[in-house]
């Protein structure tokens, strides 16, 4: 029988918050965080770590780690995963990925920290969030850039950030944001997601298939087109609903 300190024991944890963002769906988050600077997102530390005196100092940090529970991922996992970036059909070791299918479902997401709002409990703004809404949230820590950015390291079969397609926008789309409060964070938030191809790796080429995206409280509708001018380079276009 284990005792509690010992390496093979388990060990319970709980959330200290849950986030609110853009994304009310999976599909379509950025596959790493800061990919899309306009994702904007709140963390809401809850009882008993919602005191103040939990965050005093924080906001003298402009970034957080984040270690967060991939809540919509199946419990079960499996030694090789398919990673995206590997066109969806390669397998490499689980640990070798950051899949989000993996032994204890935990993920780790830098983000930019905009505002600590203690008004009303704790609330942490953030930017370039890549979470969907409801992820429960573990830990908070400050990013220190001194020793935690290494731009020499080597980043394997991700080298660098996926290329980015043109985004266009139907004159309705156009119109509907230009009524919109928000239209302008919006329109950014649009183009980022959809310049990095959010469809899975193995569509990834041109056809004449619709997409649909939730972002905040709209459902975005795109495909993507080739540009013969352009050498066949591919665009992605906003279609009416």
């Amino acid at each position: 029988m284990n005792s509690p300190s010992s390496p093979a024991a388990g060990y319970a944890m709980q959330p200290i918050g849950h986030i609110e963002s853009d994304f009310p769906d999976k599909f379509g988050i950025p596959r790493q965080p800061g990919l899309a600077s306009a994702a904007h997102a709140e963390l809401i530390l809850v009882s008993p770590y919602d005191d103040p005196l939990a965050v005093r100092g924080l906001e003298a940090f402009s970034h957080l780690w984040l270690t967060f529970v991939f809540h919509h991922s199946p419990e079960r996992w499996t030694p090789l995963v398919r990673p995206p970036r590997l066109g969806g059909n390669a397998k490499v070791g689980v640990f070798a990925s950051r899949s989000t299918h993996r032994p204890n479902r935990l993920g780790l997401s830098l983000v930019e920290l905009l505002e600590v709002d203690t008004r009303r409990g704790v609330r942490l703004v953030l930017g370039g969030c890549d979470l969907v809404s409801g992820t429960p949230v573990l830990d908070i820590k400050p990013y220190l850039p001194w020793v935690e950015a290494r731009p020499e390291a080597r980043a394997g079969y991700a080298p660098e950030a996926p290329p980015q397609l043109e985004v266009r926008f139907s004159a309705e789309a156009e119109a509907t944001l230009n009524e919109r409060d928000d239209g302008d964070s919006l329109r950014a938030l649009i183009t980022q997601v959809l310049a990095q191809d959010p469809r899975p790796a193995y569509r990834q080429g041109v056809e004449e298939r619709i997409y649909g995206v939730r972002l905040r409280d709209v459902d975005v509708r795109f495909r993507i087109v080739a540009e013969a001018r352009l050498a066949g380079a591919q665009v992605v276009e906003i279609v009416p609903s």
